[in-house]
């Protein structure tokens, strides 16, 4: 059975740099569209970005918000997801989930919470001003 264990967040100072791990246990990455979101207090969770590896390529997307600063990659050496934000902005706290499912087409887009069948526990960024 997948599973999934995000870490990595903390309190970080605005411009500060952020890198969230998701470890998989149960499954080999390269059979899921992988998804990184976040929610804020009172917010719906978002999508921040994803990654869909296959054994001929794959792909990436980021959301608008994180666009041009965010990095999502895998090292399946470790079946570990990894989500990087440099320059910190208050407004990129919440608590960030990773999420799993199966692959569709190989060609990730940001879409919704719901799209996603297969979630961790959660890791709590703040990002102080």
């Amino acid at each position: 059975q997948l599973q999934l264990v995000e870490s990595g967040g903390g309190l970080v100072q605005s411009g500060g740099f952020l890198r969230l791990s998701c470890t998989a246990s149960g499954a080999e990455l390269n059979n899921y569209d992988i998804g990184w979101f976040r929610q804020a207090p009172g917010k719906e969770r978002e999508a921040v970005a994803c990654k869909s590896e296959t054994r001929s390529g794959g792909s990436t997307a980021y959301a608008n918000s994180v666009y041009g600063r965010a990095a999502i990659n895998i090292d399946p050496a470790k079946n570990t997801v990894y989500l990087q934000i440099p320059y910190l902005e208050p407004e990129d706290s919440g608590i960030y989930y990773c999420a799993f499912r199966p692959l569709l087409s190989g060609r990730c887009v940001i879409t919704t919470p719901q799209a996603y069948t297969v979630w961790g526990q959660g890791t709590q960024v703040t990002v102080s001003s």
